[in-house]
């Protein structure tokens, strides 16, 4: 004898003989599911839209020099931007500077697994991705609107801010070298121009056209004049010490031909080293001042298209579809429930078999 059979068809009538049934529990459900709903907190969602730039473009520097400043984010530009604001320090910070531990009733941190679990939140609750438009879509979702915008426009700040890290421990590093070639030239130039001034002194040279035009001219008078005294008898001794005086460095003149031109290859010597560590020394002076106000200046690296402001609306919970998808799958695990109890009383029978 076969067994009877069940088939789906007769679905109509088992859901019509049990609808009491299947009706308190969608009603069941319905009611639990609206309570839990509401008992759920509102949770908010705010966004922020920026354009990482190149870190040369923006190279304070470079800027100096004329160049351009590029808004257009190159894809490892947008890589780089979208690293930084995953990795753990930068999580760690923004935990710390908005004290998520007690936001998230997590307790004091230095557990492991209270500090796992806030980082596990944070990073849960922020999303970074790259849109189609070539622009980093920053979202961070909270229970506290003001809370989540304030923690996107910060998570901005702090990926700038490091974006501009990458090339400001660099610059720093030639700032110094602008620093020591300056001092370098300083200290150069000034033991230099000592040099000079005493050499001026020692072969008693002070300026070496003019006073050569002077030692001729008194030379040529003097020599015209001991000339004249020999023919007609004057004063001939007079003019021969003058004359030593000024042709002999022991003939008594601080300034007389001998020193002169005994001092002349020195003091152009002198004069060239001078005036070449002079103009060398202001182009230094002129670079470490350029650098110098170059890496004071903190020119943003991202160009912030849309600030994260408070949302003016809750993302979530749907609550109307969280009481709708409870009553529907409710509604679906009766209709299986009872589907096999049919089943199982239309198969009961035929299991029976006599001894």
């Amino acid at each position: 004898m076969s067994a009877p059979s069940f088939s789906l068809v007769g679905l109509g009538p088992i859901i019509n003989r049990w609808k009491n049934l299947v009706a308190g529990a969608v009603a069941l459900a319905a009611l639990v599911s609206i309570v839990v709903s509401l008992l759920l907190p509102n949770v908010y969602r705010s966004t922020a839209i920026f354009i990482p730039t190149n870190p040369q473009t923006t190279d304070p520097d470079r800027l100096v020099e004329g160049g351009k400043l590029e808004l257009g984010g190159r894809a490892e530009d947008l890589d780089r931007a979208i690293t930084i604001g995953e990795s753990q320090p930068v999580a760690e910070l923004v935990i710390k500077k908005f004290d998520l531990y007690k936001h998230y009733k997590a307790g004091a941190p230095g557990d492991d697994a209270t500090d796992n679990y806030v980082l596990s939140e944070f990073t849960g609750n922020l999303s970074i991705v790259h849109n189609e438009r070539d622009a980093i879509e920053l979202t961070f979702i909270d229970k506290d609107k003001k809370l989540a915008a304030q923690v996107a426009n910060t998570l901005v700040q702090v990926i700038d801010s490091v974006n501009q890290q990458l090339t400001l421990e660099n610059r720093r590093h030639v700032l110094d070298l602008y620093r020591q070639r300056y001092e370098y030239l300083s200290t150069s130039f000034e033991r230099s121009r000592r040099e000079l001034v005493g050499a001026r002194r020692h072969y008693g040279i002070f300026g070496l056209e003019m006073q050569g035009r002077y030692m001729v001219k008194q030379l040529i008078e003097t020599e015209a004049a001991l000339r004249k005294a020999e023919a007609s008898g004057g004063d001939v001794a007079g003019l021969k010490r003058s004359l030593r005086g000024l042709t002999r460095a022991d003939g008594g003149n601080l300034i007389n031909l001998e020193s002169y031109v005994a001092g002349t290859d020195s003091l152009a010597m002198f004069t060239t080293r001078v005036a070449d560590l002079q103009s060398r020394l202001i182009g230094a002076r002129s670079a470490y001042e350029s650098a110098e106000l170059s890496i004071k200046g903190r020119i943003s690296s991202v160009y912030l298209v849309q600030k994260a402001y408070p949302a003016t609306k809750k993302f979530k919970p749907v609550r109307s579809l969280i009481v709708l998808g409870s009553m529907l799958l409710t509604f679906a695990l009766s209709i299986v429930v009872i589907a096999l109890l049919e089943l199982y009383r239309h198969n009961r029978p035929a299991a029976i078999r006599p001894a």
